[in-house]
């Protein structure tokens, strides 16, 4: 039912941004983003729900929680880029758009660095000493 009325808010937002867009631009692009926020919030408890089943699978398993910290930040960093990479584009400016999922894509780098060091780290640390 949920996806329903999120179906319904987009579908409308873009008959009423199609009507708008040609004699008041400006409130057709803010009624874009409103929409899309609005849709966004609706998501948020959804979004609560997973982040708590992941720290409870990972304090199950035993892994450090800065790991799952460190890979929910990741999976945010990409959310708002691509959240926000869309409502530019819906401004028209594309090349900003794509500035933004490039700084998105150079943050979540930075923070993937200490765990591929881990991982490498491991890694080395299993293979036969001496070659």
């Amino acid at each position: 039912m949920e996806m329903v009325q999120i179906a319904g808010i987009g579908l409308l937002a873009a008959i009423l941004v199609l009507v708008l867009k040609e004699q008041k631009p400006i409130f057709a692009f803010l009624l874009a983003m409103f929409a899309g926020i609005f849709i966004f919030l609706m998501m948020i408890g959804r979004i609560e729900a997973v982040i708590g089943t992941m720290q409870g699978l990972a304090e199950r398993s035993g892994i450090p929680s800065v790991y799952l910290k460190t890979i929910l930040k990741m999976i945010g960093i990409a959310y708002i880029a691509e959240f926000a990479a869309q409502i530019i584009r819906d401004a028209g400016a594309e090349g900003v758009a794509a500035k933004v999922e490039f700084a998105g894509k150079v943050l979540i780098l930075v923070l993937a660095v200490p765990i591929i060091n881990v991982i490498v780290e491991t890694v080395v640390g299993l293979l036969p000493a001496g070659g």
